[in-house]
């Protein structure tokens, strides 16, 4: 069975616009992750981080004519169909949300602990982020780097 990797907002938003500073690592890292066989799982929360980055993003870059083009990109980058729907999960889990969020002081903010416990919940024990929060967490354990991945991806989840 393929390992499921959860994608972080800031690497949607890196493989979708050629101008991020992260671009060419994230395609690396999700080229990687695909070529040792991991299941890439985009949770609707991250695409709407994802989407709200891009736009405010454009706006704040002067580049607004081009955000449509960047969301065309982002729906090709992830499909409609291939979305994993935490909404569904967050009305359970918000208290414990919450509970990581105060636990961590706000580090990690709102959607990164619903996304934290969402992979706990369908036993995602990994997640491709920029973010170094997320090492303050036993699960999921963080892939930042494309040198990283078959090493991390080989390891049983408890390492």
């Amino acid at each position: 069975m393929a390992t499921l990797v959860s994608i972080d907002a800031n690497v949607i938003v890196a493989l979708v616009d050629a101008r991020d500073t992260w671009h060419a690592k994230a395609t690396a890292l999700r080229d990687a992750l695909i070529l040792n066989g991991a299941h890439l799982v985009y949770f609707d929360c991250a695409l709407a981080e994802a989407i709200s980055v891009i736009a405010r993003r454009a706006e704040e870059q002067n580049r607004s004519d081009q955000f449509v083009h960047l969301l065309d990109g982002l729906l090709a980058t992830v499909s409609e169909q291939s979305i994993t729907w935490t909404s569904i999960l967050a009305q359970r889990l918000f208290r414990q949300v919450l509970d990581v969020c105060r636990t961590h002081q706000g580090r990690l903010n709102y959607n990164d602990a619903l996304m934290a416990l969402s992979c706990r919940e369908l036993g995602i024990r990994r997640i491709a982020s920029f973010d170094t929060d997320f090492d303050a967490l036993e699960s999921p354990r963080r892939i930042a780097s494309p040198v990283c991945v078959a090493d991390l991806l080989e390891q049983s989840p408890d390492e």
